[in-house]
C-alpha cells in the first residue's frame, strides 16, 4: 500500500510534475526554445546556423540482461528522433550493482556500440561505476541531435490531422511479460511463441519509422508508458480533440494473446516503440505507403478535431477515450 505522500511507481504523473518539478527549473535561458513540458520528451535549444539542438534523456532499468545495451541506446535516441533529429551524440552512465560481471558490461557495450554504428551516433562521455546500494544494472542516456529550424517536429496537431500509428501497440508489455512472467504465459503461448516474442524487443524503438516519416508529418510521439493515452497530451498542448476508431486498431497476434490473457484493454498499456504520427490529411496516405516501403506496418487510427471531445468509437458506441491512471507494465514488473 502506498502512503498518502509517497510517490507512485513508474513515470511521474503530470500533476506531480506541475506541482513539484516544473516550479524548480533553475534560471531562464533564452537559448532554450522548448524546455520541460508535459507531452514533450525532448528539449530544444538554439544552436546557430539555422539549426536547433534536440536533447533527450531516459533510463534503461528493469529490462532483461540481453536487451540492456539495446535499450540504453534506443530509449533516449527515440525521443530525439521524434523531434525530427538523427541522434548524433550520446552521454551514457552505467550504474551497476556489485554482482555485475565484466562479461555483462562487455556485452552491453558491444550492443550499444552496434546501435551507434547503425545510426551514426558517437558516445562522447558518461560515467561507469559499481555501487553497493544499487539493486540492478541501470543506464541513463542523454542523446543529442541537430535539426534545421524548418524541419523541427513538435507533438502538436491541428484539426483534421490524421492519427497514424505503427503496428506495435502493447508490444512492450507483451515482450516484457515473455521475460518476467514466462510461467504464466505458458498457459496461453507455446515455447516457440514465447521465444519469438522475446526476440521482438528489437522492435521497441521508433527510430527507423521516425526518420522515415519526417517529410510527411506535422509531429510525432513515442507511445511509451501510458500507451495511446499520449493522445491526451497532444490534444491538451494543441487545444484540439480527437476521435479514435477501435475497429481500425491492429495488434500483433502474439501481443493480442497476451493482452487477452491478462484481460487488458490496449489503450493505456505501455507501448514503447509505437510511433504516433500526426499527419496532415493530404499526406496521410503517402506516409503509410512510405512506411510500408520500409517494411513498417502502419494504419490510420483516427483524427484530431476542432471539437475538444476525446472520443473512442467502439462497436458503434461513442465513449470517452481512456485516460492514464496506471500502467499495467509497472504492475507486471513489480509483481512478486
Amino acid at each position: 500500500m502506498i502512503a498518502m505522500d509517497q510517490l507512485p511507481p513508474g513515470k511521474l504523473r503530470n500533476e506531480i510534475l506541475r506541482e513539484v518539478v516544473f516550479p524548480n527549473l533553475g534560471v531562464e535561458d533564452p537559448k532554450v526554445i522548448y524546455g520541460p513540458r508535459e507531452g514533450f520528451d525532448a528539449a530544444v535549444l538554439e544552436y546557430g546556423d539555422e539549426h536547433y539542438l534536440v536533447v533527450a534523456t531516459d533510463p534503461a532499468i528493469g529490462v532483461p540482461a540481453e536487451t540492456f545495451g539495446f535499450f540504453t541506446y534506443h530509449f533516449a535516441s527515440s525521443d530525439v528522433a521524434v523531434f525530427g533529429a538523427r541522434p548524433r551524440w550520446l552521454v551514457v552512465d552505467f550504474i551497476l550493482p556489485p554482482s555485475t560481471s565484466k562479461e555483462f558490461l562487455k556485452r552491453a557495450m558491444e550492443s550499444l556500440n552496434g546501435e551507434c554504428q547503425k545510426y551514426g551516433s558517437s558516445i562522447i562521455g558518461g560515467h561507469t561505476g559499481v555501487y553497493p546500494n544499487v539493486a540492478e544494472p541501470t543506464a541513463t542516456t542523454t542523446a543529442m541531435g541537430l535539426v534545421r529550424e524548418e524541419e523541427l517536429k513538435l507533438p502538436l496537431a491541428r484539426p483534421g490531422d490524421k492519427i497514424v500509428v505503427t503496428n506495435k501497440v502493447v508490444l512492450e508489455f507483451a515482450v516484457s511479460a515473455s521475460h518476467f512472467r514466462v510461467d504464466e504465459l505458458r498457459k496461453v503461448l507455446t515455447p516457440g511463441e514465447i521465444s519469438k516474442l522475446r526476440a521482438m524487443y528489437r522492435l521497441e524503438t521508433v527510430l527507423p519509422e521516425a526518420l522515415t516519416a519526417r517529410p510527411f508529418v506535422r509531429g510525432m510521439h513515442d507511445a511509451t508508458e501510458g500507451g495511446l493515452t499520449a493522445l491526451h497530451e497532444i490534444a491538451d498542448n494543441s487545444n484540439v480533440g480527437f476521435v479514435v476508431y477501435a475497429q481500425r486498431l491492429r495488434l500483433n497476434p502474439l501481443v493480442e494473446k497476451v493482452l487477452g490473457f491478462y484481460g487488458l484493454e490496449p489503450w493505456s498499456v505501455s507501448s514503447t516503440g509505437t510511433l504516433i504520427a500526426i499527419a496532415p490529411p493530404e499526406k496521410s496516405d503517402s506516409l503509410i505507403t512510405e512506411l510500408q516501403k520500409n517494411e513498417i506496418e502502419a494504419f490510420e487510427l483516427g483524427e484530431f478535431t476542432a471539437d475538444k471531445k476525446r472520443v473512442l468509437i467502439e462497436n458503434g458506441e461513442e465513449k470517452e477515450f481512456p485516460t492514464f491512471k496506471s500502467d499495467p507494465y509497472v504492475e507486471l514488473y513489480g509483481k512478486e
